[in-house]
C-alpha cells in the first residue's frame, strides 16, 4: 500500500484546495521556516484519528481550520483527504477489494467532526480498524513529527512498549480482549433481557395466529392477480404485434418509392455530367483567349518601358563621363606618392646589404674559433673513452658479482623455508595417519538416518492436521463475512432511515436547531416518537397530524411563551405534554383515536376523525358528518361535510411513521445480528488460534526433518571427505619424503656456487683501486675544455642573430618595394582603362537615337491593335461559357428537387422505422414482464380464451384488487412468523444454558489471546532488539545498543531502550548528545520498521540535529529501505535533498497562506544528462 496524494482545503496554512502528489518511494519537502512544511504531517495524523490538539500543535481541535491572515478572512471548515493505492492488498476485510481507498476526514467551527471512507460516512473507530496492525495510526512509530524524535529516545517504558505492541500487530489483539470482556457484560445483560423476551413472544403468537389466516386468503388473491396480469400483457402483446405488421407493410410501400425517386436523381446525374464536359471545354477556350490578350498586355508595356528606358540612358551618360574625369585625377594622385615610397625604400636596403657584409665576415672568424675549441674537446673524450673502457671491465665484474652473491643468498634463504615446511608436513601427515575417525562417523550415518526416517512421518501427520483445521477455518469466515455483508446492509439501511427521519423532522433546518440547543429544547422528544399507531394507518395519522408530528414535546406551555420573539425561526411547532386518557363520551371504535395509543390530548384530536375501508364507505358516512368530524382512508384520501383532500404522492420511502417502526424493526434485528457475528468470530479466533499451534507444530516437524536432512548430507559429505583425505595423505607423504632429499641436494649446490661468486668480487675490487688517480687528472681537465667550447658556442650563436635580424629587415624592404611596384602598375592599368572609357563615353553621345525610338513606337502601335482583336475574342468564348452553366445549373436545381424529395421519403422512412422500433421495445418489455414472473408468452397466449380483451381483463384486476384492498395491511411473514416464532420460544428456553457456555468461551478465549498476546511481544521485542544491535553500529560506525523489560509479566511491562556511541560507557540513555539521541532514534525506528514494514514513513526535520557524515549514513540507510517502504520527509539539508527521487518545495509569498511547488529530481537530472 502506498500513500498517492493528500488532498487539504482550509487545513491551517493551506487555505486553498491543493493536491500534494507522492509519486515516489523517495519525496523530500523542503521550504524555509514558517511556510507550512510541517502542516503535511500533521494533516496525516488528524485523519487517521488524533482526537488530542495538543499532538496537532494547537489548543482546540477547531484549531486546524484556517483563521485568516492579513489578506484573507477566516474559512468555516477544513478538509483533509488521503489517497492510498492498495493493489497489493495490504488493507484486509471489506475494504481488500478495492485498489484505491480514500479517507477523509472534516472539522466544521462548530467542532463537529466526520468521517468517510470512499466517499460513505463512517465512524472514528471505522478508520483506527482499518489501519490496525499495518503500523499507521495517529501516533505510530510511521510518523515522527518534530521533538518526537526526543520523545521517542527518551519515552516512559510504558510508553515505549506502544511501538513495540504496534510493530507485533499484537494491537488488534488488546482491542479483541477489550471487545471480549465488553461481550462478556453485554451477555449477563442478555440474560437479564431474555426473560422478557420469553413474556413478549406469548403475547405475539395470539396475534400472529389472526394475521397467519388473512395471510393465507391474500395469497390466494395474488396468484389469481398474478394470472390475470400475466394474460393482459398478452392481450396487450397481441394489439401492439397487429401494429408492428401494419408498420411493415409501409416500410416495403415508402422503399419502393425511394428506389423510383433514386433513380430519377441518377438520370439527371448523367445529364450534368455531360454539360460539365461542354463547360470544361468553353472554359478551356476562355482561358486561352484570356490568355493571349493578357500576352498581349505584357508585350505593349515591355515596349512602353523601352521608351522610357532609353531616355534615362541619355541622362545616365552624363553622369558617368563626370566620374570618369575625377577617377583620373585620384589616379595621378595615387602615381605620384608611390613612386616616392619606392625612392625611399630602396635607400634603406643599400644600407642593409652593407651591414650583413660586415656581419658574414664576424661570423666566419667566430666559426673558426668554435671549431678550435670543438677539436680540443673531441681529443679530450677519445681519452675518457678510452680510460672508461679499460676500467669498467672490473667495475661490471663486481657488480655482477655482488648481484649473484645476493641472489643466491635469497635462493639458500627460500631453500631452507621450503625445506622447513616439508619436515614439518612430514611430521604432520605421519601423526595424522594414527586417526580413527571414520568408523565412528559410519556408525553415527547410521544412526542419523533412522532419525531422519520418524522426522518424515510426523511432519506429514502435522501437515495433514493442519489442513483439516484450516477447512474449518475457511468454512468459519464464509459463515461470519455473510454476516457481515448483511450487517453492513442493515447499518446503511439504518443509516438512510435516520437521514431521512432527520430531514422529515426538520432536523436538518440549521436556524432552528441553533435555536432549539440554545433554550434547551433540542434534546426533547418529537411527537412523532410518542405514538404507536396500527400497522396500515400511518399515512392517515400523518396527514391528519401533518407538521404537528415534528412538534417538540415541552412540559409548559405558558413557559415557553416569553422565550418567543422576532428572531425565533419560522416553522417550529410545540406540544404540551398531559398525563391525561382520553375524555370522549362516544364510540371510538370508529375514529382514528383507536388506531393510535398515545395520551390523552392527542387521542381527542383524532377523536373527530372517523375511518373508513373504502372510497365507497366513506361517502356513504359523509352526509352523517358534523362541520368538525371527517372520514379518512388508510391511503391518506381525507373527506369532509363539504370537502375533500386527495393523497400526496406516495414516497417511496414510506411516510414517517412507517420509517419510524422499520427503523425500530432494523435496530433491533441488527443488535441481535451483532451479537451472532461476535460469537462467530470468537470461535473462528479460536480456531485461528488451533491452526497458529497446528503451523508451529508443523512447522517444528519440518525444521526437525530439515534438520536431520542437513545433518545426514553433512555427514555424508564428511565420510566422502574423509576418505579422500586418508588417500591423499599417504600420497603426500611420499611426496614430502621424495622434496626433502631434493632440497637438500639443491641446497649443497648453492653453497658452493656463492663461494666462488665472492672470490670473483674480492679480485674485480682490487683492480678498480689501480685506476683511481688516472681518472682524477681526466676529470680535471675535463671541466677547462667545456668552458672554452661554451664560450665560443655563444659567441657564433650572437653573430648568427644579429645575421639573422637583419635579414629580416633586408626581407620586408624588398617585400616593399615589390608591393608599390605592384600597386603602381595596378595604377597605370586603371589609367589606361579610364581613359579609354572616356573616349567610349565621348562617342556615344554623339550617337542619334532617334532611329531606335522611331522602330519602338511602331511595334508599340501594332500590338495595340491585336489586343482589341484578342478582346473581341474573348468576350465570345465568355459568353458560350455562361450559357452552358446556366443550362448546368437548371439540371442541378431539378436534381435537387429530387433530392429533396428522396430525403423527405427516407425521413418518413426513418420515422416509422423508428415506430416499429419502439413497437419492438414494447413488446420486448412485456415478454421480459411476463419473465419476470416465469412465464413465457407461448405459454400464457396458449392458455388465453378467444373471447379475451384487455377491457374486461382490466376490470376483473380491478376487482381483485379491491379485494385485496378490502383485507387492509397483511403481514405476509406472518405464516412462517408464526411458526418461527413458535420455534424461537423453545429456541429461547435453551438460550440460558447457551449464554453460560458462551461466558465460559469467552473467558478461555481471553486466556488464549493473553498467551497469544506474550508470544508475539516475546519474538517482536527479540527481533527488534537484534536489529537495533545491527543497525546502531552502521549509524554509529561502531557502538552497540539493546532493549531491556522492565517486568516479568509481557502483558504489562515497560521497555528501556540503552545505547553506548563508540568509546563512551554512559549508564544512562539520557547521557547522549542531541545528535547521538536522534541516531539512537532513528536506528530504533529503522528496527522496528523491519520487522513490520509500514507501508509509509513521514520524517519531520529527524536529521536537524546531525552533522553532514551522520546525515549521509541516514540518507543512505533511507534510501536502502526505500525499496519496501515509502518515504516522505522534511529537511533543510542538502545532503538529504540529494538523496530525494521527487522534491516538493512549500512557500509563503503570500502571508499565512502555503502554496506547493513541484520537481522531479530524477526528470531534472535526465535534462542534465
Amino acid at each position: 500500500m502506498r500513500l498517492k496524494a493528500i488532498k487539504l482545503s482550509g487545513f491551517k496554512s493551506f487555505v486553498d484546495p491543493t493536491t500534494v502528489s507522492f509519486t515516489t518511494n523517495m519525496t523530500g519537502i523542503v521550504g524555509p521556516n514558517g511556510c507550512g512544511k510541517s502542516n503535511t504531517i500533521d494533516a496525516v495524523r488528524w485523519v487517521m484519528g488524533e482526537s488530542s490538539a495538543k499532538y496537532l500543535r494547537g489548543d482546540a481541535m477547531t484549531d486546524v481550520i484556517f483563521n485568516g491572515s492579513t489578506e484573507r478572512k477566516p474559512v468555516s471548515k477544513a478538509s483533509v483527504e488521503l489517497m492510498f493505492d492498495n493493489t497489493d492488498r495490504t488493507l484486509r476485510g471489506e475494504y481488500a477489494s478495492y485498489n484505491e481507498i480514500s479517507v477523509r476526514r472534516q472539522v466544521s467551527r462548530d467542532g463537529q467532526s466526520q468521517y468517510f471512507l470512499n466517499g460513505s460516512r463512517c465512524r472514528r473507530r471505522d478508520v483506527t480498524d482499518l489501519f490496525l496492525g499495518t503500523g499507521l495510526g495517529p501516533r505510530s512509530y510511521a510518523i515522527i513529527e518534530q521533538g518526537m524524535i526526543s520523545r521517542l529516545i527518551e519515552a516512559k517504558p510504558d510508553e515505549l512498549r506502544v511501538y513495540v505492541e504496534e510493530a507485533a500487530g499484537i494491537s488488534r489483539y488488546k482491542d479483541r480482549r477489550r471487545e471480549t470482556e465488553n461481550r462478556m457484560r453485554r451477555t449477563g445483560e442478555n440474560l437479564e433481557r431474555l426473560q422478557d423476551i420469553r413474556d413478549e413472544l406469548e403475547r405475539q403468537l395470539v396475534h400472529l395466529e389472526r394475521q397467519a389466516e388473512a395471510a393465507e386468503k391474500y395469497k390466494g388473491l395474488k396468484a389469481d392477480e398474478r394470472q390475470k396480469k400475466a394474460e393482459l400483457l398478452a392481450l396487450k402483446w397481441q394489439a401492439l404485434d397487429a401494429d408492428f405488421q401494419d408498420r411493415e407493410a409501409v416500410i416495403s410501400e415508402v422503399e419502393t418509392a425511394v428506389e423510383g425517386r433514386i433513380a430519377e436523381q441518377t438520370a439527371f446525374d448523367t445529364q450534368m455530367e455531360e454539360v460539365r464536359l461542354r463547360v470544361t471545354d468553353y472554359s478551356d477556350a476562355f482561358q486561352e483567349a484570356q490568355g493571349v490578350f493578357y500576352d498581349l498586355g505584357s508585350r505593349i508595356a515591355r515596349q512602353e518601358q523601352k521608351l522610357e528606358h532609353q531616355a534615362q540612358m541619355a541622362l545616365q551618360l552624363d553622369e558617368n563621363l563626370a566620374q570618369v574625369e575625377q577617377s583620373l585625377t585620384t589616379n595621378r594622385l595615387a602615381l605620384e606618392k608611390d613612386d616616392l615610397a619606392i625612392a625611399e625604400a630602396r635607400e634603406q636596403l643599400e644600407f642593409v646589404d652593407e651591414e650583413l657584409a660586415l656581419l658574414s665576415l664576424q661570423q666566419e672568424e667566430q666559426e673558426q674559433t668554435a671549431m678550435l675549441a670543438e677539436e680540443r674537446w673531441d681529443g679530450w673524450q677519445e681519452s675518457w673513452n678510452g680510460f672508461t673502457e679499460k676500467a669498467g671491465a672490473p667495475a661490471r665484474q663486481s657488480e655482477v658479482s655482488r648481484t649473484r652473491i645476493r641472489s643466491l643468498q635469497q635462493q639458500l634463504e627460500s631453500l631452507q623455508r621450503s625445506l622447513e615446511r616439508r619436515q614439518q608436513e612430514r611430521e604432520q601427515l605421519q601423526l595424522q595417519a594414527d586417526d580413527d575417525e571414520l568408523p565412528i562417523l559410519e556408525a553415527e550415518l547410521a544412526e542419523q538416518e533412522l532419525l531422519l526416517e520418524s522426522a518424515a512421518e510426523q511432519e506429514q501427520h502435522a501437515k495433514e492436521s493442519l489442513v483439516q483445521a484450516r477447512q474449518h477455518v475457511t468454512q468459519g469466515r464464509e459463515a461470519l463475512e455473510a454476516d457481515r455483508q448483511r450487517l453492513s446492509q442493515l447499518v446503511q439501511r439504518k443509516a438512510t432511515l435516520e437521514a431521512l427521519q432527520k430531514v422529515a423532522l426538520g432536523n436538518d433546518n440549521q436556524a432552528g436547531v441553533r435555536w432549539l440547543e440554545s433554550h434547551q429544547l433540542a434534546r426533547k422528544p418529537r411527537l412523532s416518537s410518542a405514538l404507536h399507531v396500527d400497522s396500515g394507518w400511518e399515512v392517515a395519522v400523518e396527514t391528519v397530524l401533518g407538521t404537528r408530528l415534528n412538534a417538540v414535546m415541552v412540559d409548559d406551555l405558558n413557559a415557553l411563551v416569553p422565550l418567543l420573539d422576532h428572531q425565533t425561526p419560522p416553522e417550529l411547532c410545540f406540544w404540551q405534554r398531559t398525563d391525561s386518557k382520553a375524555a370522549s363520551g362516544k364510540d371510538s371504535r370508529d375514529c382514528l383515536s383507536s388506531k393510535v395509543r398515545a395520551d390523552g390530548e392527542i387521542v381527542e384530536l383524532l377523536a373527530s376523525v372517523h375511518v373508513a375501508e373504502s372510497l365507497e364507505t366513506a361517502l356513504a358516512l359523509r352526509s352523517a358528518l358534523t362541520p368538525q368530524e371527517s372520514v379518512i382512508l388508510p391511503d391518506g384520501t381525507w373527506l369532509g361535510a363539504n370537502w375533500l383532500q386527495l393523497p400526496g404522492s406516495a414516497d417511496e420511502d414510506g411516510s414517517l411513521l412507517q420509517r419510524q417502526q422499520e427503523l425500530e424493526q432494523v435496530t433491533e434485528e441488527w443488535d441481535l445480528l451483532d451479537m451472532e457475528v461476535e460469537e462467530r468470530s470468537a470461535d473462528l479466533d479460536g480456531l485461528q488460534l488451533r491452526i497458529h499451534s497446528q503451523e508451529q507444530e508443523a512447522e517444528s516437524a519440518a525444521g526437525r526433518t530439515r534438520e536431520c536432512q542437513s545433518r545426514l548430507s553433512e555427514l555424508s559429505v564428511r565420510e566422502a571427505s574423509l576418505r579422500a583425505q586418508l588417500n591423499q595423505r599417504s600420497k603426500r607423504l611420499e611426496d614430502a619424503e621424495q622434496e626433502i632429499v631434493e632440497l637438500q641436494e639443491q641446497k649443497q649446490l648453492l653453497l658452493e656456487e656463492l663461494e666462488m661468486a665472492r672470490m670473483d668480487e674480492q679480485e674485480a675490487l682490487s683492480l678498480l683501486e689501480a685506476f683511481a688517480s688516472e681518472r682524477d687528472q681526466l676529470q680535471s681537465q675535463r671541466d677547462g675544455l667545456q668552458r672554452a667550447l661554451s664560450d665560443a658556442r655563444q659567441s657564433v650563436t650572437d653573430v648568427r642573430q644579429k645575421a639573422h635580424q637583419q635579414q629580416l629587415v633586408q626581407q620586408q624592404l624588398r617585400s616593399q618595394i615589390q608591393g608599390f611596384e605592384t600597386a603602381r602598375q595596378r595604377l597605370l592599368q586603371e589609367r589606361e582603362h579610364l581613359q579609354e572609357r572616356q573616349r567610349h563615353l565621348v562617342a556615344s553621345q554623339d550617337q542619334d537615337h532617334q532611329q531606335e525610338l522611331d522602330l519602338i513606337q511602331a511595334e508599340l502601335q501594332q500590338l495595340l491593335e491585336q489586343r482589341q482583336l484578342a478582346e473581341q475574342r474573348m468576350a465570345q468564348e465568355r459568353q458560350r461559357l455562361e450559357e452552358a452553366e446556366s443550362t448546368l445549373k437548371g439540371l442541378d436545381e431539378k436534381r435537387q428537387s429530387v433530392e429533396r424529395q428522396v430525403m423527405d421519403l427516407r425521413n418518413r422512412l426513418e420515422s416509422v422505422r423508428l415506430e416499429c422500433q419502439a413497437l419492438t421495445i414494447r413488446r420486448q418489455t412485456l415478454i421480459e414482464q411476463l419473465s419476470e414472473n416465469g412465464l413465457t408468452l407461448k405459454e400464457v397466449i396458449e392458455c388465453l380464451s378467444s373471447d379475451a380483451n384487455v377491457e374486461e381483463w382490466q376490470k376483473a384486476l380491478t376487482s381483485i384488487a379491491e379485494k385485496i384492498r378490502r383485507l387492509g395491511a397483511i403481514n405476509l411473514a406472518a405464516i412462517d412468523e408464526f411458526q418461527r416464532q413458535s420455534e424461537r420460544k423453545q429456541y429461547l428456553d435453551a438460550q440460558h444454558h447457551d449464554l453460560l457456555t458462551a461466558l465460559e468461551t469467552l473467558e478461555g478465549a481471553i486466556v488464549r489471546i493473553d498467551r497469544e498476546t506474550r508470544a508475539r511481544f516475546r519474538e517482536t521485542f527479540e527481533t527488534i532488539n537484534s536489529g537495533l544491535s545491527e543497525l546502531f553500529p552502521r549509524v554509529f560506525g561502531g557502538g552497540n545498543a539493546w532493549l531491556e523489560l522492565t517486568d516479568d509479566d509481557l502483558l504489562t511491562t515497560g521497555v528501556a531502550i540503552m545505547a553506548r556511541p563508540p568509546g563512551k560507557k554512559n549508564s544512562t540513555i539520557h547521557l547522549l548528545s542531541g545528535g547521538e539521541k536522534a541516531l539512537t532514534a532513528i536506528a530504533l525506528v529503522f528496527s522496528i520498521f523491519q520487522l513490520n514494514p509500514a507501508p509509509f514513513c513521514m520524517l519531520d526535520e529527524v536529521d536537524a540535529p546531525l552533522d553532514d557524515a551522520n546525515v549521509g549514513r541516514y540518507g543512505r540507510l533511507v534510501k536502502a529501505m526505500s525499496d519496501r517502504v515509502q518515504f516522505i520527509y522534511i529537511t533543510h539539508n542538502k545532503i538529504a535533498m540529494e538523496m530525494a527521487s521527487d522534491l516538493l518545495g512549500v512557500t509563503m509569498q503570500e502571508p499565512g497562506v502555503s502554496r506547493l511547488v513541484s520537481v522531479s529530481v530524477d526528470q531534472a537530472a535526465d535534462m542534465v544528462d
